[in-house]
């Protein structure tokens, strides 16, 4: 008789590479890096990020994002949400500070309000409630695009220099390990596209191992600091309440506030995934360059609004799933986006469709 090996309920998908992630920081508190290993740690990070925003660059097809202009109303809507709606929200957050949460961690929440969308999780959670799957990698390739300008601009708005000291230098930073590759991506595109589809399995693992690399970095300098020993746990829980609260309001404002701008079906489930979201392989990058010695504590709240948002997503879409759908004709706005996506498909064949920010 064979034995069964115990599953986690479908409905509660804990991601593989959030432990993946926790398990970092527990090597970074139990062995941090110090003295010479940490700056080859952070040379290496450095180089990390680099590799990763050309990689983006490099993935993403121009045709298919100048497609997706066509449903421009949509992606308007996604980029208010995302740098409009969620930053407005952190700041108001500001009033819990110091009763709920301490400024370094509000600092985190206020952060992660302002990253960029995913791609990967808002089409996989699109596709499973039936809704307009080539709008939602349409939109999530546009607020990361945005996300490389947009994001370090409203945190030397907003955070200022409780975000790590943002100045000329942070700026250049940005500009150097951010943007340039990222257009060096782009630029080569047409020569290295072919290779990155062909081995998009390897380069998968690249760009993850490169995320835990920065985890690494980040979490290690903080542990030498001593930043961990400002967080108690009820901090902590303080935290995950607050997260809730803000999730549950971005789901909430996204789906009832499409409808009220006329969207159909296919389109406010694609609104509501992909402007809910916050992406966690586009925001480590970001905070450690944003952030420096404090980004341990920065990317805190990013993390797990993550995993946050994957377990109560995957229960949204799949009842979403089991709705009754309207029938929509050939020239509804779904079936035209769908059929100019599937047209730019012809350039990029490859499932995740461009930058591969939704992990």
């Amino acid at each position: 008789m064979s034995r069964r090996t115990p599953k986690l309920p479908s409905w509660l998908p804990v991601d593989p590479y959030i432990l993946a992630l926790l398990g970092t920081v527990g090597i970074a508190a139990l062995l941090p890096a110090s003295g010479a290993a940490a700056h080859v740690a952070s040379g290496a990070s450095t180089g990390a990020v680099a590799l990763l925003f050309f990689l983006y660059g490099a993935r993403l097809s121009t045709r298919e994002a100048m497609v997706g202009l066509r449903h421009w109303r949509l992606h308007v809507t996604v980029l208010a949400c995302t740098f409009v709606a969620f930053p407005l929200v952190g700041l108001a957050a500001k009033g819990l500070v110091p009763f709920v949460l301490t400024p370094d961690l509000y600092n985190g929440l206020l952060f992660l309000c302002l990253v960029p969308s995913t791609i990967q999780s808002s089409i996989a959670f699109t596709s499973i409630a039936r809704g307009n799957v080539p709008a939602a990698i349409c939109a999530g390739s546009f607020s990361s695009i945005a996300g490389i300008l947009f994001t370090p601009l409203l945190a030397a708005g907003l955070l200022g220099n409780s975000g790590g000291g943002f100045s000329a230098d942070s700026l250049l930073k940005i500009v150097l390990q951010l943007l340039v590759p990222f257009l060096a991506g782009q630029l080569l595109r047409r020569w290295v596209g072919g290779f990155l589809v062909r081995n998009k399995k390897v380069l998968g693992y690249v760009d993850r191992g490169s995320i835990l690399l920065v985890v690494y970095s980040a979490f290690s300098e903080g542990m030498v600091r001593g930043i961990w020993h400002q967080v108690s746990v009820a901090r902590l829980g303080a935290l995950l309440a607050v997260e809730a609260v803000l999730l549950a309001g971005m789901l909430a404002l996204t789906w009832y506030g499409a409808k009220r701008l006329g969207f159909d079906r296919g389109d406010r489930i694609a609104i509501q995934f992909a402007g809910s979201k916050k992406s966690l392989a586009a925001g480590l990058p970001m905070a450690s360059v944003l952030f420096g010695a404090q980004a341990s504590l920065a990317v805190l709240p990013l993390m797990l609004f993550h995993q946050m948002q994957l377990m109560v997503c995957a229960v949204i879409a799949k009842r979403r799933a089991r709705d009754v759908l309207p029938q929509s004709g050939p020239g509804s706005a779904a079936a035209r986006e769908e059929a100019d996506c599937e047209e730019a498909d012809g350039e990029e064949a490859d499932g995740e469709r461009g930058v591969r920010v939704g992990s």
